[in-house]
């Protein structure tokens, strides 16, 4: 039985182009006490990962040249040597990109997976990790009030589709960034945000200004640039701003050199409460957060959009386009059938 997985071949200088991945194929090693064998249905791209591709501080160490591309996975368990799985268990694993992984059954990046919360891809999107981020992000760091205007960028995308419809839930005015129309309506109509503004129009300021005419209370913090300076003069006194990161930046050439959501917050009079925060933070409740997610979208509370593409092997091109913002909601790559 063979495995094939993408290693990190080269750190990118800016965009992250084919020469940074390498495809290879290794055997599957027998399986030792204590281990589980899992087949591989689905594969996460998030724009974090571009992050762990140079070679500066972060959160989490970066990769090194020729490790396995950092990334979750959902798949099923094959063949079981651990008292914790049994073959026909479905989970996610938190062990990169690839097709067949052993793991430690006890290894805390394996999750069991409940189907009752919704559909496997569904774990690697809006019941899983970018879920639970939009969930804790503004939930903790948030703290929504009802009657608060909520402004969020991205908003189509797999993190601030669910922030939008939870402050909606929690009673706030919500008004979403995204780039197109066709993503815009989608927000609108479909996922019932007050207002979604194509910032690939023009004039943003202008338009959040009438969009949000008690000003900006909370600000979900996805992308920097400009859309950061459109928002920042229009936050109120006593504004929360959690950073979940700054896409726009991510394929900088220096990264170090980069303006940030924070530069641009600390440069007014008023900053705001912001900090950049990361869902392991709370994965201790990250049970707690699934399965309100899950009951949120049974009630079609919160509903949601996957991108798929297929196959490993066309994975860093896909990742190009998550980057470009080429995907509509979450980003996945389908590797095989059950």
């Amino acid at each position: 039985m063979k495995n094939q997985r993408i290693l990190m071949a080269q750190r990118p200088v800016g965009e992250p182009d084919d020469s940074c991945f390498q495809l290879e194929e290794v055997d599957v090693p027998e399986l030792e006490d204590g281990q589980v064998l899992i087949k591989v249905l689905w594969l996460s791209l998030d724009p974090y990962m571009r992050g762990r591709m140079n070679d500066m501080k972060s959160y989490v160490e970066p990769l090194q040249i020729g490790d396995v591309m950092s990334g979750e996975s959902a798949g099923v368990v094959v063949e079981s040597r651990s008292p914790r799985f049994q073959k026909g268990d479905y989970l996610t694993a938190h062990l990169g990109w690839q097709t067949m992984i052993v793991a430690r059954g006890d290894d805390p990046r394996l999750m069991k997976v409940n189907p009752d919360n919704g559909p496997l891809s569904a774990h690697l999107g809006v019941v899983g990790m970018p879920g639970r981020t939009a969930y804790f992000g503004l939930l903790e760091l948030g703290k929504p009030k009802s009657g608060e205007t909520l402004v969020v960028a991205a908003a189509s995308g797999a993190v601030g589709s669910v922030v939008g419809q939870i402050a909606k839930i929690k009673g706030l005015r919500v008004v979403g960034i995204a780039g197109g129309e066709e993503k815009c309506r989608y927000v609108k109509e479909e996922l019932g945000f007050d207002d979604c503004l194509d910032y690939k129009s023009g004039d943003l300021g202008e338009k959040l200004k009438k969009a949000c005419p008690d000003g900006i209370d909370i600000y979900f913090e996805n992308v920097g640039g400009e859309v950061t300076r459109a928002v920042a003069p229009l936050l109120n006194k006593g504004a929360r701003v959690p950073v979940c990161g700054y896409v726009s930046k991510y394929n900088d050439e220096d990264m170090s050199k980069a303006e940030t959501p924070f530069d641009i917050l600390r440069a007014l009079d008023d900053v705001p409460e912001h900090r950049f925060f990361v869902v392991t933070e709370w994965t201790d409740r990250w049970q707690e957060a699934t399965e309100q997610l899950g009951a949120w979208v049974k009630e079609g509370r919160i509903k949601y959009r996957e991108s798929v593409g297929e196959g490993l092997e066309n994975a860093p091109e896909l990742f190009r386009g998550l980057l470009r913002g080429r995907n509509f909601g979450k980003q996945l790559v389908k590797i095989a059938e059950e």
